[in-house]
């Protein structure tokens, strides 16, 4: 096919890799800046609800004292992850998605490098969290290590959650709100011990993506770890994470086309 006179050839849409890598790379930068104070009010938030918590709940790897512990080192990502990561995309979608829509990068390396850049901001909270959770709550530490695999996975599913909530909503104030009451959710259904709950919250609970991360790692507090079953809720994690952040992706690119 031979070009018009006069026509200038577009360039080539950017491969997928590549761009996902320079938006996770631009938006870890730009959080580190700009979202330390926030993931400080998280951390401390999380462990003041641990001892909050310490008055009423026995220390030990009882049903409680794990629940409580892994539910506030989740909570944290909930905070970044799902909170902010919905207020970022609302307002993006205000702006008209920023430069990102003006250059030839894929919808999804936008959603995903923004998301693993939320997630992984949330790291050194999470870490910090669990660790003095047990040590208040007298818990085994050797369990931590699963960190490594829930903190990507539950960020993942909840990154893809705020973020779609965020391109969704007509509004930044609606997405800001959708925000906050996911992370209301998951500070009551993943806090307080599933035990504790009425019927209907256990049900509720059931839909909350985190509230998975929240019993892989109090399984791993227990005296005899199950791994099956360990697995079976990472893998719950996991495949929600694939919807939500396949959801998000197309709605950036229902924002960007309007």
């Amino acid at each position: 096919m031979t070009e018009a006179p006069g026509e200038v050839p577009l360039a080539p849409a950017a491969r997928f890799l590549p761009s996902l890598a320079a938006v996770y790379r631009a938006q870890l930068s730009r959080t580190r800046v700009a979202r330390v104070p926030l993931l400080f009010v998280a951390t401390f938030q999380s462990i003041g609800i641990m001892i909050l918590m310490r008055g009423v709940v026995d220390g030990g790897a009882g049903d409680e004292a794990t629940a409580v512990v892994a539910g506030s080192a989740v909570l944290v990502v909930a905070f970044v992850a799902l909170n902010q990561l919905a207020q970022y995309f609302g307002q993006l979608r205000a702006t008209g998605l920023d430069h990102y829509a003006t250059l030839p990068v894929p919808a999804g390396a936008v959603v995903l490098g923004v998301a693993a850049a939320y997630a992984s901001f949330t790291v050194p909270g999470v870490v910090v969290t669990a660790v003095t959770g047990a040590l208040l709550y007298q818990l085994p530490m050797g369990g931590l290590w699963l960190l490594i695999a829930v903190v990507p996975l539950t960020g993942a599913a909840l990154a893809g959650l705020g973020a779609a909530l965020g391109l969704l909503a007509p509004r930044p104030e609606l997405a800001t709100l959708c925000g906050q009451l996911g992370m209301s959710a998951a500070l009551l259904l993943g806090v307080l011990p599933a035990g504790r709950l009425p019927e209907p919250l256990r049900w509720t609970r059931e839909l909350l993506p985190s509230s998975y991360g929240v019993d892989a790692l109090a399984e791993m507090f227990g005296p005899r770890p199950d791994a099956a079953l360990i697995i079976g809720h990472l893998a719950v994690c996991a495949a929600v994470g694939v919807v939500t952040l396949a959801l998000a992706t197309w709605a950036y690119r229902r924002a960007a086309t309007r």
